[in-house]
């Protein structure tokens, strides 16, 4: 790159700032979660008493993973596919549908970002049932501080699911953009009545793109950096098990419970 001398030196560092930036953000990310408290009663067993404990139901931000963005991408590359039969290039109508709906146009921002959105509620709804779990969660004697076991509890644990998953559907709209915004740009003057003026004062990186000619960002980081935290923790946990500390900022140096 500094042969060629196709990037400068500040343009570079800004990128690797990106970069870092990015990478940190999908770990911020792909590490949160909602905890929701959950308290459970006493119950006497026999000559035993059971529960009187308190622990946490973990609802992850990003629950779908990649899987969202896989789907969504699929459809969308679909009417790119069948653009390239003859068929499809002698229809003059047919033929600027699917190319406003190609790479970097604005439609086909819109229906990327509202396909992510979809597929994130719509495989949230899949995995995990508000009301199956407040029934469990009831049988076993257990409930939220401050709410009401059954139908409130079930009402109380979608709601906070709703606005967890758009956020991660947000977040995931936001990641998979970067490549395209980095390559091509997001074409806004293709606007109708405001295409003109966005043309005049838009900047130019964004409406062409940063002429970076790789993706950083999307399905691939996101499977990457996935991946990695995943190794993390199943190396943490064999340590943990083998009576070590692990080694996350939180357990401190990797040490010996015996040493």
């Amino acid at each position: 790159m500094f042969v060629t001398h196709e990037w400068s030196f500040l343009t570079l560092l800004i990128i690797l700032v990106m970069m870092m930036a990015v990478v940190g953000f999908i770990v911020l990310v792909e590490m949160g979660e909602r905890r929701i408290p959950v308290q459970y009663a006493k119950r006497v067993v026999g000559r035993r008493v059971m529960g009187g404990t308190s622990t946490h139901m973990p609802l992850k931000v990003n629950a779908g993973g990649v899987i969202p963005v896989i789907f969504a991408s699929s459809i969308l590359a679909f009417p790119q596919t069948i653009a390239n039969y003859p068929w499809v290039k002698s229809n003059d109508w047919l033929t600027k549908i699917l190319h406003s709906i190609a790479r970097g146009e604005p439609l086909y921002v819109i229906l990327f970002v509202s396909l992510i959105i979809f597929f994130c509620f719509f495989y949230i709804s899949i995995i995990f049932n508000p009301n199956e779990a407040a029934d469990n969660m009831r049988k076993y004697g257990g409930f939220i501080p401050g709410i009401r076991p059954g139908r409130s509890t079930s009402d109380y644990m979608n709601t906070i699911l709703t606005r967890i998953t758009l956020v991660g559907a947000i977040y995931l709209s936001i990641l998979c953009m970067i490549p395209d915004l980095m390559i091509n740009g997001i074409h806004l003057q293709h606007l109708p009545l405001v295409g003109n003026f966005i043309d005049t004062y838009c900047p130019r990186w964004i409406l062409e793109g940063l002429n970076v000619q790789f993706y950083f960002g999307g399905t691939s980081l996101l499977i990457v950096v996935g991946v990695a935290m995943d190794t993390v923790n199943q190396v943490e946990a064999q340590l943990i098990m083998r009576h070590y500390d692990g080694f996350t900022p939180r357990a401190g140096r990797i040490r010996g419970r015996r040493g």
